[in-house]
């Protein structure tokens, strides 16, 4: 599988690279905890903190701003969540990027990959507003905290006292539940134009400001991939990792060190383009049939 995937970029003429897995800086999303550990040997003379990679993201935006081109990497990431049947805390990600792509031709672009890797049909693509309101019965772009939550009792979640009392904490769990094992069953599905209070590194819609070019794709119940039409402007870049941080410090978690290094070179210009994550292993796991994500790694976290 590792081949095909090569051989798929080799043929575009992607350049492969290799960035770090540790680093200074860390993602500040409240969804994502990043595995740290401590530097005895800095140029400081002093012990540091450093931070295993959720997603080789920063760094491979760095070698874009210096003038890569498209890029592509095959990588060891790092989260640190629990052990389930889509997730091991270590993992593979491969994650690309193309220059001058809107995320939709990157969507074709994936589209085109899944084909090769897994043979599948010509994929569906739908708006999250459009399969929310399918799905869901809401608008999530428009309902209010009050009407979501009446909304999820009626679908039959049972959370007691627990709801959730923000609506892109609630969205994203209703959208998990009751939307993601929908979808994508016979061909692979591409959800595009998620809020943009979950627009991430995402740029806001020049059409419609209440949504990111944002999208994720779904393949037989598990999420495969999540990809950006790229945010390139560095002061709000940081205006979301700030807001990131004070959403973490409401929640009672701890602010996370804004990577620098990445934000400086946005500062120096990162060229249009767009990028996509994706879980190899769950790539694996479909092209095999298999049900547990423990079934195609050697040492799961468990036998580590």
């Amino acid at each position: 599988m590792l081949r095909l995937i090569r051989d798929f970029f080799a043929e575009q003429g992607v350049l492969e690279v290799e960035t770090p897995l540790l680093s200074h800086g860390t993602v500040t999303d409240v969804h994502i905890a990043a595995f740290s550990t401590v530097f005895d040997y800095s140029e400081q003379g002093s012990q540091e903190t450093l931070f295993l990679q959720t997603s080789p993201e920063y760094a491979m935006k760095r070698l874009l701003c210096a003038g890569s081109g498209d890029i592509y990497q095959i990588c060891k990431a790092f989260r640190h969540e629990g052990a389930g049947r889509h997730h091991n805390p270590e993992f593979t990600l491969l994650e690309w990027y193309r220059c001058d792509y809107d995320h939709h031709q990157l969507m074709g672009d994936v589209d085109a990959l899944l084909q090769r890797v897994l043979n599948t049909p010509q994929a569906e693509k739908i708006s999250y507003q459009q399969v929310c309101m399918r799905e869901l019965d809401i608008d999530p772009l428009a309902v209010s905290l009050s009407q979501l939550q009446r909304q999820a009792v009626t679908l039959g979640l049972d959370m007691a006292s627990a709801m959730p009392d923000d609506v892109d904490t609630l969205l994203q769990l209703l959208f998990s539940l009751y939307v993601e094992p929908k979808i994508g069953q016979e061909a692979p599905c591409f959800v595009y134009g998620f809020p943009v209070n979950q627009a991430a590194l995402a740029r806001v819609n020049s059409e419609d400001p209440r949504t990111a070019d944002r999208f994720e794709v779904y393949f037989k119940g598990i999420e495969l991939a999540n990809g950006f039409y790229e945010l390139r402007d560095a002061g709000e870049q940081r205006k979301r990792f700030d807001q990131d941080n004070g959403l973490r410090q409401r929640q009672g978690l701890a602010p996370m060190p804004l990577d620098e290094h990445f934000l400086h070179a946005l500062e120096e210009g990162l060229p249009a383009c767009s990028g996509v994550a994706m879980g190899v292993d769950r790539l694996l796991m479909l092209s095999q049939g298999i049900s547990h994500i423990d079934q195609v790694l050697a040492f799961p976290v468990s036998r580590a």
